[in-house]
């Protein structure tokens, strides 16, 4: 997985969301998303890709679900995800963005919003 920085773009600026965002896009990866782990730094997330549904069977945190279309703008935000639930899927999203329960409030995203991922 590589660590990318995750950022909200709007016509006049760039807002920082995350500085270590780790991309899964490669079939065990993405298999393999968040399970294992205690948990999330603040500043830290996973990218998948491709991906329109997700689930937290045998994780041991709640996450947030940012859902994104091939263009990158925020088709569906599913927030407090706990452990054993499944998301979607969303037929319009091509990938989503897994971070810390309280992540999408914390950042005002909002379904529309644009992000851009770079290295």
């Amino acid at each position: 997985m590589k660590n990318l920085r995750l950022y909200r773009t709007t016509n006049t600026n760039a807002e920082l969301l995350i500085e270590q965002l780790e991309s899964a896009k490669s079939f065990w990866t993405r298999a393999k998303g968040l399970l294992g782990r205690a948990g999330l730094s603040p500043n830290e997330a996973l990218w998948i890709e491709p991906c329109n549904n997700i689930h937290t069977h045998f994780m041991r945190f709640s996450i947030d679900c940012i859902f994104l279309d091939r263009q990158m703008r925020i088709v569906k935000i599913a927030k407090n995800i706990r452990p054993f639930r499944f998301v979607g899927p969303y037929w319009k999203s091509n990938s989503v963005i897994e971070a810390n329960s309280g992540f999408a409030d914390a950042k005002k995203l909002e379904v529309g919003d644009h992000l851009y991922v770079v290295s």
